[in-house]
């Protein structure tokens, strides 16, 4: 009874072996399976494709094409000015609300005038009294003047009376001077709004001290009708970006800010710096917005879009179609079943279509999925019918931005 337990670890030994074997065998069908349907399991029933590789074409067209760029810019006020304080003193008040508009010329703040008015007083006080003097001055001259005619005084003493009454004509002009100083810092304890425009917040609450040597402002105004969008392109469109501005201007299109009819806002470029940022290499401009609807906020990033040039009569196909080769960028074209590859000079890329030159023609199908199975010269085989024509005329939407592209190496030199 126990020569079958003796038996027992033998036969848990070939277990194993045979779990590999057929595990093996297993894989084998999986590698198989995979290779059948990944090289002819997408040819349908049929079969009639043979080895061709499934593709999807879309026709190449000749039209204009517009030479864009896109760009991010800045919302800048037209103008910011920080308010501060001219004389020192108490504020007794601020009768506007923080982000109120206001106009030119509005009171913004008011600091107490008492010592200003009492320093008025005393200005125009001083300026009575030596004004007096100079009149009594002007006549001791008149009267010396006369003597001095009749020899009945010295030069001396004429010279003395001339000298009084110039002297007293200078410290009433002096005086005169200080009255209307007087008069002005008065008129600072009032201060009121240089520009039209927007207010911040508040900086500075009524009842503290301001000094007149502060640097410290008091509130910020900007002036956010018009408002300016500062935007920078790189320093190698700088001939396009001339050339554009001589012909018939730049301008400006904002793509995700629209107007009261749906259209983008857009206005001309009317500042292009003087000066190329050795930082960035890109060079700075602006366009001026009248911002009615006060939908552009100083300080906001907002999507720029500038037509610098067109490319005309130009073929015309999808991003997509255009490969990287050692010979340069190329293009599989479908001629008679198969893959031919065509060389191409890119002219302008707009991140979703292509103006290229070379022996193309318009209508001809041009292959935008599947490179990675065709070989060059290879049968191919059109399915689903053509791909979304990109480069169709009407299309010539802002492209999507951020578009990953894939370059398909070359199988060998095109021809």
């Amino acid at each position: 009874m126990n020569k079958p337990l003796q038996h027992a670890p033998a036969r848990a030994r070939r277990l194993p072996g045979r779990r590999w074997l057929i595990g093996a065998a297993a894989l084998a069908l999986v590698l198989g399976g995979y290779w059948y349907y990944s090289r002819g399991g997408d040819q349908g029933g049929g079969g009639r494709g043979g080895n061709a590789a499934p593709v999807r074409v879309t026709q190449v067209v000749r039209r204009d094409m517009p030479v864009v760029e896109h760009t991010l810019g800045t919302v800048v006020a037209n103008t910011t000015v920080q308010v501060t304080a001219r004389v020192q003193g108490v504020i007794d008040a601020a009768p506007f609300k923080e982000g109120q508009f206001v106009k030119k010329g509005d009171l913004l703040f008011q600091i107490d005038p008492r010592p200003f008015e009492a320093a008025l007083e005393g200005a125009r006080a001083v300026f009575a009294k030596d004004q007096a003097q100079l009149v009594n001055a002007n006549r001791d001259k008149e009267r010396y003047t006369s003597l001095a005619r009749q020899g009945a005084i010295s030069d001396q003493q004429l010279a003395t009376s001339v000298t009084n009454a110039d002297v007293l004509a200078a410290t009433v002009a002096a005086d005169k001077a200080a009255v209307d100083m007087a008069a002005l810092n008065l008129d600072y304890t009032h201060i009121r709004s240089p520009v039209d425009g927007k207010t911040g917040p508040l900086l500075v609450q009524p009842g503290n001290m301001v000094l007149a040597t502060g640097t410290a402002p008091l509130i910020t105004i900007e002036q956010v009708r018009p408002v300016k969008v500062s935007f920078s392109l790189p320093q190698t469109d700088l001939d396009r970006i001339q050339a554009r501005q001589k012909a018939q201007g730049l301008v400006a299109i904002l793509d995700n800010k629209r107007s009261a009819s749906g259209e983008a806002l857009s206005a001309p470029v009317d500042f292009t710096s003087n000066a190329v940022s050795d930082q960035s290499g890109t060079i700075e401009l602006r366009a001026d917005f009248a911002n009615e609807d006060l939908a552009l906020v100083p300080g906001q990033l907002v999507d720029v879009t500038v037509q610098l040039d067109n490319v005309p009569d130009a073929l015309i196909v999808p991003r997509d179609a255009v490969n990287d080769g050692p010979d340069g960028p190329y293009v599989y074209a479908v001629e008679k079943n198969k893959a031919i590859a065509h060389l191409v000079k890119i002219l302008f890329d707009d991140t979703k279509n292509v103006a290229v030159a070379g022996d193309l023609k318009p209508g001809q199908q041009v292959i935008t999925e599947g490179q990675l199975r065709v070989d060059a010269n290879g049968s191919v085989r059109v399915i689903g019918g053509e791909a979304d024509d990109a480069a169709a005329p009407d299309s010539g939407k802002v492209p999507d931005k951020g578009t990953l592209r894939v370059r398909v190496p070359a199988p060998g030199k095109a021809t």
